[in-house]
């Protein structure tokens, strides 16, 4: 899949995914000289962790007739004394308590399997190159 970025204006830049007539917008926060009209791209790849893991759940879930509103995802982030590294990216899965027991560990499997981890977990390398248009 390609992704094709403009600049709309101001601190705002699109993504559009090839082949889906999506575009992922992002802004910058106000006191970063944005609009603060859309997320930040690292607030959208934190987001993308989050999201990730929850579809496994939903699927996880809807696979066992489980009702998926008896489980919260909440997603939390560690940083280094700079406040400026990911330290730890923190998953906590609230169940209510009719959620079966015997689902909690399998629960927890499920959320590893997300491509999103799994890509971070064994990074891919990153080539930049500038061409002529």
């Amino acid at each position: 899949m390609e992704i094709r970025v403009s600049f709309p204006g101001g601190k705002r830049v699109d993504a559009e995914l090839e082949g889906t007539g999506f575009v992922v917008r992002t802004d910058q926060a106000r006191d970063s000289g944005g609009d603060g009209a859309a997320p930040e791209p690292y607030q959208l790849f934190l987001a993308s962790i989050a999201t990730c893991a929850g579809i496994y759940v939903l699927s996880f879930c809807q696979e066992r007739g489980l009702p998926a509103d008896a489980v919260t995802l909440v997603q939390r982030h560690d940083y280094d004394d700079s406040g400026k590294k990911l330290t730890k990216v923190k998953i906590t899965l609230d169940v209510a308590a009719e959620f079966p027991e015997k689902y909690r560990r399998a629960l927890v499997r499920a959320v590893n399997l997300c491509a999103v981890k799994r890509a971070l977990a064994d990074p891919p390398q990153f080539e930049v190159e500038v061409r002529h248009a």
